[in-house]
């Protein structure tokens, strides 16, 4: 059960909560580089406080991460709304400077950025906390930011490096790539130095988290991410570049991810088969209200729902929309139904990634979520922790988001491993995560691949807001991009939809290739795959640099090439 034991300032800090179903931006609030003053610091108490006012804008970008890291991949589609909206553009590639998420989360991170900064001078320059709170207050802060920044440079390459409070966004100089991963790696292992090993409530920042994240960012740097210049040679290329790794990058991986294992803290929690709930699926306590303080979260951000923090958490409500409305279009959902096909069917994790049946608690009546009617539903945003949670959980969106667990840590120490020309260290890390998919040890791998490791990457974190990060990090966001040209519902027969005849106007019938009526959803999805196959080039190994939240300029130069 949900306890309100976390961040009591944000009830008076919090910005306003948006539409019930809305996945969209709050327009009405401050744009991020008005500097609010710096403020005394009064005690210990005010000074944990303090350190916390970097989550509100953390906590509104549960669901834009899954809209934009998620549809610009070949996994994911998004409805939301009219196709000029900003779900459906990224979901097409088709996103520019002032594309909502884009804008969104660039600017949202720079402003957690902006209150930790503050956060940090605030607490350092008092005279009323004592020395271990300021050290613990000031490790949160870091950490966090840490955590903005590894997504802004991912996301966008070269970005402003923002350390001092009173330093403005508009106007400032995009640092290398290099200095912002410095600054992370400092971030982390300075908050690594001060924190607690291990906390109970896994939104509470430690020193797990930090080695977690430190593992995370040190594989991504090791991929050698593209500079300007790299970017700008391949901007209108159809092919991906290179792959190449840096070895000393892929060790520090290994080192801090070999940290948390050996903590003995978190564990692969187990698949199981629980008929005695409303839905007759296999799932395992990870995914939901009530499994949020679970033995494999390592890191999660925080949420109470609509009405108290803007949105909730809507990664989980954009994915399950109209809960049993099976002909309404959802927010943000599969591709197609291929990605389910290729499975193995024994994979216990099959039935969680993609919901093809659901039950309604309340009337007993199973929906069928297949064509010719419609896709899956991504099953990680159907809670089913709680009595008739499938109904209620949609319009309170109170689950936390996952940001880290431990079968990342597992699956980051085998890619490093292997990237090392370890594979036969890191198979045993492989087998772990298959044991637990599989039950048991039946289709555990005897030797690794690079595809077997990627693919079971893939299938581990499904709609875990990390499918671009993953591709961009291996350099095939091109060649898997262009595979959606083998999904079922590319074929030409998806083309147009089927209409029912209007006045004298005779019907018009159009039969799919799977020899069923072509619906209106269906023809949407053929057009989404293709224009994801039209569109993909090499600037989208980067998302532009944005205007700000009231379309100012920002004038933070240059901007991402191609855009």
């Amino acid at each position: 059960m949900k306890k309100n034991v976390f961040l009591p300032f944000v009830l008076g800090v919090l910005l306003s909560s948006a539409a019930l179903f809305s996945c969209g931006n709050n327009d009405d609030e401050p744009a991020p580089n008005r500097i609010p003053p710096i403020v005394e610091i009064p005690n210990d108490a005010a000074a944990l406080s303090a350190a916390k006012q970097v989550y509100p804008a953390l906590q509104t970008l549960s669901s834009s991460f899954a809209f934009l890291i998620e549809s610009a991949s070949d996994q994911t589609i998004s409805f939301e709304g009219p196709e000029n909206t900003a779900g459906p553009v990224v979901s097409r590639l088709d996103f520019a400077p002032n594309t909502q998420y884009v804008v969104k989360i660039f600017n949202r991170l720079y402003r957690s950025i902006g209150e930790g900064n503050r956060a940090i001078a605030s607490i350092e320059a008092s005279g009323s906390v004592s020395a271990n709170t300021k050290a613990l207050a000031v490790g949160q802060v870091k950490l966090n930011r840490a955590l903005a920044y590894l997504y802004l440079v991912q996301l966008y390459g070269e970005v402003p490096l923002i350390l001092d409070p009173n330093t403005d966004l508009v106007g400032a100089e995009r640092a290398s790539i290099t200095d912002v991963y410095t600054q992370i790696v400092k971030d982390l292992t300075d908050a690594e130095a001060v924190l607690p090993a291990y906390d109970a409530q896994k939104y509470t920042p430690t020193k797990n988290a930090a080695n977690a994240l430190l593992a995370r960012a040190y594989l991504a740097w090791a991929s050698n991410p593209l500079s300007q210049s790299e970017v700008d040679a391949i901007k209108n290329s159809t092919t991906d570049p290179a792959y190449s790794v840096d070895n000393a990058k892929l060790a520090k991986a290994v080192e801090y991810a070999d940290k948390v294992i050996a903590s003995g803290n978190y564990r692969l929690l187990p698949i199981e088969d629980q008929t005695n709930r409303s839905y007759a699926y296999k799932n395992y306590a990870l995914y939901g209200r009530e499994y949020e303080n679970n033995d494999e979260v390592i890191y999660s951000i925080f949420h109470l729902g609509d009405g108290i923090d803007e949105q909730g958490n809507h990664q989980a409500h954009c994915g399950f929309t109209f809960d049993f409305n099976v002909e309404e279009d959802t927010h943000i959902g599969p591709a197609d139904i291929d990605l389910i096909n290729r499975w193995d069917e024994a994979d216990l994790r099959r039935e969680i990634s993609y919901a093809t049946h659901l039950t309604d608690p309340e009337t007993g009546n199973t929906y069928e979520y297949l064509p010719p009617v419609t896709l899956p539903r991504f099953g990680k945003s159907v809670d089913h922790s709680y009595p008739n949670s499938e109904r209620i959980a949609p319009t309170k969106n109170e689950v936390d988001r996952i940001e880290i667990r431990y079968a990342d840590v597992l699956l980051i120490k085998a890619e490093a491993l292997f990237e090392q020309g370890k594979a036969a260290e890191a198979l045993p890390l492989v087998n772990q995560i298959r044991t637990r998919a599989y039950g048991n040890a039946s289709h555990n791998f005897t030797a690794l691949t690079r595809e077997a490791l990627r693919t079971e990457i893939e299938h581990e974190f499904v709609y875990d807001q990390r499918r671009w990060l993953d591709l961009v990090r291996w350099k095939t966001l091109i060649t898997t991009v262009k595979s959606v040209s083998e999904f079922e519902h590319f074929d030409d027969s998806y083309a147009e939809a089927s209409k029912d005849a209007i006045g004298t106007t005779p019907a018009v019938v159009k039969i799919g290739k799977d020899g069923a009526s072509v619906n209106a959803f269906f023809a949407k999805v053929y057009k989404h795959l293709h224009a994801k196959y039209d569109n993909i080039k090499g600037k989208y190994y980067r998302f532009p640099i944005p205007t700000g939240e009231e379309e100012e300029d920002l004038n933070i130069l240059p901007q991402n090439p191609g855009y």
